[in-house]
């Protein structure tokens, strides 16, 4: 069975979101873990039908050396993103992580991704899906 982190901070709507369209297109094929920057992030998250979940910086950090795939806006990878809640830590963590990485191009930074086209939340996580992780899955 793969397992796959959502990681989400401030609301964790955009988290809530991939999670219900990932339930809903690989039921309990595989396991999701809500890492949340923040515990209401995570609480959301988890709502969304999240296997299990955890908040905060060490538990990010630890959690995600031991997974598939990590899933989430590209701001995880980028330090004191999301208001400050991405840590220097947690940004580097998810960088280095052998797992495969699925990044959205939604970010609240001062960060502007060249050449990308800008469309809805839906439409990135049904292209993340259909495009990257029915592929990743099948192997």
């Amino acid at each position: 069975m793969k397992r796959i982190c959502v990681i989400d901070g401030q609301g964790g709507g955009i988290g809530s979101a991939i999670i219900k369209k990932l339930k809903e297109c690989f039921g309990e094929k595989v396991e999701i873990i809500a890492l949340g920057a923040n515990a209401i992030a995570t609480s959301l998250m988890l709502k969304a039908r999240a296997n299990r979940g955890a908040s905060g910086e060490n538990a990010i950090a630890h959690t995600i050396q031991s997974v598939d795939v990590i899933i989430g806006p590209i701001g995880i990878i980028l330090a004191n993103a999301m208001m400050g809640e991405i840590t220097p830590k947690i940004a580097e963590a998810v960088a280095s992580s052998p797992a495969k990485k699925l990044l959205i191009p939604l970010t609240q930074e001062n960060v502007e991704i060249v050449g990308l086209s800008s469309i809805p939340l839906p439409h990135f996580i049904e292209s993340l899906i259909q495009e990257n992780l029915k592929n990743f899955m099948d192997k």
